[in-house]
């Protein structure tokens, strides 16, 4: 498929139907790159994808006890026990 490359202000863009958008799942925004002279364009990938996996996965295999409380209910370390002078 050919496409004309546009003037859009003081930039230059590319019209893409909307059924290759579809069949790309392109909305929003989108990540650009150039490799060996070649436009890419991908669906912006989230800077958060994955995480909630990554932590329930952590969470399943605490077998080491590291996710125990570091410290007591009340809140306060012991030197807060103490009057505190200036």
């Amino acid at each position: 498929m050919k496409a004309e490359i546009i003037r859009i202000g003081n930039s230059h863009g590319v019209r893409i139907p909307k059924p290759v958008l579809e069949q790309c799942g392109l909305s929003g925004q989108v990540e650009m790159n150039v490799e060996n002279n070649q436009l890419i364009i991908a669906a912006s990938q989230s800077v958060r994808k994955g995480w909630n996996e990554a932590f329930q996965t952590m969470a399943d295999s605490d077998h080491d006890g590291d996710d125990e409380i570091l410290m007591d209910d009340t809140g306060s370390a012991a030197f807060d026990q103490n009057e505190w002078q200036w």
